[in-house]
């Protein structure tokens, strides 16, 4: 009688021993397998969508997010800068990006979606030789000039681009600077690399 109480309670510690290290298994098999399926670093910066959040951009300011290895530049405009875009086009070489491959929203004074036409969102090369221009919304200072009307500086070579992005005339850089494909998810949240609206 004894001896089947023993057999009995170590049969049920076996049988419990085995579920947990068996339940153990399972969990340490399953969450490398669903950690597999989210979107990794190398797919993020192979093209996968990057979402930026706008909301606490002021005017004038910027943001800047990678997407697909790329700076993208998410600028704000000051109404000064906004009036400015309208009164640009003899100055400019493409003044509405019909020279150049850009997304159809792109093909306007602002470079920007109607929703948010205050909002520039690009990719931050110069198309000259891949510098990164820098963001200089400020009127006339005196290292560009009295007649800079704000906009984007290269260093490299000097080449300027108003605050969409439009080349000047007479630049290095050939061709307006590149729009990426991009929707709004929300009124503050954009999606970098994907512009269909779902």
């Amino acid at each position: 009688m004894a001896s089947d109480d023993v057999d009995r309670n170590r049969r049920r510690f076996l049988t419990r021993a085995t579920t947990v290290v068996g339940g153990a298994g399972v969990v340490a098999v399953a969450v490398p397998f669903l950690a597999s399926m989210s979107t990794s670093a190398r797919a993020t910066a192979a093209g996968a969508p990057v979402e930026a959040d706008i909301s606490k951009l002021e005017p004038g300011q910027k943001v800047i997010y990678k997407w697909r290895g790329q700076p993208v530049i998410l600028a704000k405009r000051t109404e000064r800068l906004m009036e400015t875009l309208k009164n640009l086009a003899p100055r400019l070489v493409d003044p509405m990006s019909k020279a150049s491959e850009q997304p159809p929203y792109a093909q306007n004074i602002q470079r920007a979606r109607e929703e948010r036409p205050d909002v520039l969102v690009m990719i931050l090369i110069c198309t000259h030789l891949g510098c990164s221009p820098t963001w200089r919304p400020e009127k006339a200072p005196p290292d560009l000039g009295p007649d800079w009307p704000g906009g984007f500086f290269c260093p490299c070579h000097g080449s300027r681009y108003d605050s969409a992005g439009r080349v000047f005339q007479g630049q290095p850089a050939p061709k307006n600077m590149a729009i990426p494909p991009y929707v709004y998810v929300s009124d503050n949240r954009v999606k970098i690399g994907d512009d269909k609206r779902g």
